[in-house]
């Protein structure tokens, strides 16, 4: 299943999220990442003070990862140039 997160809030549900669908307790996570629990709640609490190689850490050890995704490209060929405003002047929104 996928987590689209455009907010750091919306790691911090995800994250618990993940650890309970793994059955694991924070001390349980903490166990695997070699840190204490109060790291881990900690982590849980504010994950955006976190570095990135933390975050993949993180994610590993809970059977998940991090999927970078060009929004552009994911949107068919056809649908895109149609959706293209050709009497906009280039640099005006």
């Amino acid at each position: 299943m996928d987590y689209p997160v455009t907010l750091v809030t919306q790691l911090k549900q995800h994250l618990r999220s993940m650890r309970k669908a793994n059955g694991l307790t924070q001390a349980a996570l903490a166990q695997r990442l070699g840190v204490g629990q109060s790291r881990v709640a900690d982590i849980e609490a504010n994950p955006g003070v976190i570095s990135v190689e933390q975050l993949l850490q993180v994610l590993t050890a809970l059977n998940a990862q991090m999927v970078v995704r060009d929004l552009h490209a994911s949107v068919e060929p056809d649908v895109a140039a149609a959706s293209q405003d050709t009497n906009t002047p280039k640099g005006q929104w």
